[in-house]
């Protein structure tokens, strides 16, 4: 490490794959209620597992961001961080906000709104720890260097506080209540959660390529231009159906089409900064997800999302399986591959341990990844079969539910995969190899 400070992030990125564990297990018991519908019935209803499920999600990805932004930051300013005290402060109140929230769920405490199911006075909590957080950021950024990385990681971050402020405003009216529930859900996800993901892989590129900082920088730019272009009038495609004007349906569909563009450019990018740097880098399992991430990213939120979201074709697909494809894709190639990457290039430095756990970390990627693109696939063809039947022809809901359990057993398997992938990087990243062990223990014994 250049600055000892870093050091903070070790609590985030350690928190945040403790949290990972948790969101893939409970995502497993999920898909387990699909095949046996009566399993944990009275004890843990599906919709708390479902809430507990993306609660978890979101909270490690937020997590690993602020582990990220702690550890990148004062490399690019070239100076400590401001307030290591605030950031241990923080991470406390995080988790333990988090940790309450899910409590809270278990007995049935939430607020009841997708994705925003926190108590108020959670919500509230949130606010303050971004506040702490944003505040000891910005001022370890104006005290030192600033660089097109810093500056667009935290324009990303302030813009993820300011538009969950919206998650407070729950109007009566539920077309207005969806327009605005949008603001924080989509423009996350499909906005400024993509700069941030742009400005952790452009740090990565500068780091494991050696490639100059100014072609980087460049490649930065355009991403964030495509990404902010797109992405805001692209939240159009979550207006079709909800009653909402008729011109939504046009402006969703052309911008919704242009949100492939951002991601085909990252997938130039790193493959492009990988060729031309080479894969000298010693963390090649760094380079690995760093590439996976741009790859699965292009996949899941380009082409999946592309698949439906235009209105003719989203008229019959909206709220089946096909969504729940593009999801699972899209989140995990975007936003968990690129905090997995991060990860796996910061703790070993954090850690102060080398050689590391290369090759297990590796066939988790693989395992992790090829679950995750096989329960796409089994999703895909499900829904595929639900629109069809049930929204063309008009069968019963639950009846179609039948014909698709098959489909719902072959994604319960490949979910246990990914559960399996999860704690092989998991493992990786954290227990050290025996030869490192013997090192450390010899390094430690007194001198004869």
């Amino acid at each position: 490490m250049k600055y000892q400070t870093q050091k903070v992030a070790l609590y985030y990125f350690v928190g945040a794959l403790v949290l990972f564990l948790s969101q893939v297990t409970f995502g497993a018991l999920a898909g387990a209620v699909y095949v046996w519908p009566n399993l944990l019935a009275e004890t843990l209803p599906f919709n708390i597992i479902r809430m507990i499920h993306t609660n978890s999600l979101i909270v490690w990805l937020l997590m690993g961001f602020m582990g990220a932004a702690y550890y990148l930051v004062p490399e690019e300013a070239e100076t400590e961080i401001y307030s290591p005290f605030l950031a241990k402060l923080q991470f406390w109140l995080f988790l333990g906000g988090g940790a309450a929230a899910i409590v809270g769920y278990i007995f049935g405490v939430h607020g009841g709104r997708e994705f925003l199911e926190q108590p108020l006075w959670i919500k509230i909590a949130i606010v303050g720890v971004m506040l702490i957080f944003l505040f000891n950021l910005s001022m370890t950024v104006l005290k030192g260097r600033k660089t097109a990385v810093s500056m667009v990681l935290i324009i990303g971050l302030w813009m993820v506080a300011l538009l969950f402020l919206f998650a407070f405003y729950n109007p009566v009216n539920l077309v207005l209540d969806k327009v605005f529930w949008w603001f924080v859900v989509h423009l996350w996800v499909e906005g400024v959660w993509e700069l941030i993901m742009a400005s952790i892989l452009a740090f990565l590129m500068i780091k494991m390529t050696g490639v100059d900082r100014e072609i980087v920088e460049k490649w930065l730019y355009l991403i964030v231009s495509l990404a902010l272009f797109t992405g805001l009038l692209g939240t159009g495609h979550h207006y079709y159906w909800i009653g909402t004007p008729g011109y939504w349906q046009w402006i969703g569909s052309v911008f919704s089409t242009l949100e492939v563009a951002p991601f085909f450019a990252m997938v130039l990018f790193t493959f492009y900064m990988v060729w031309k740097g080479g894969r000298k880098h010693p963390n090649h399992a760094a380079i690995l997800w760093a590439l996976g991430c741009s790859v699965f990213a292009f996949f899941g939120a380009g082409v999946w999302g592309f698949l439906h979201t235009l209105a003719n074709v989203n008229y019959y697909s909206h709220g089946t399986q096909i969504t729940a494809a593009h999801g699972h894709l899209a989140f995990y190639g975007a936003y968990v591959m690129v905090n997995l990457a991060i990860i796996t290039y910061a703790l070993p430095k954090l850690l102060g341990r080398e050689p590391y756990n290369q090759t297990l970390n590796m066939w988790g990627f693989w395992i992790c990844s090829s679950g995750v693109a096989f329960m796409t696939f089994t999703l895909t063809f499900a829904g595929v079969i639900q629109s069809h039947v049930q929204r063309f022809l008009g069968e019963a809901y639950m009846d179609v539910q039948d014909q698709m359990m098959f489909f719902y057993q072959l994604r319960l398997g490949s979910g246990l995969v990914v559960v399996i992938g999860a704690f092989i990087i998991v493992y990786a990243l954290l227990v050290p190899r025996k030869e490192t062990q013997r090192v450390n223990a010899a390094a430690q014994q007194p001198a004869e």
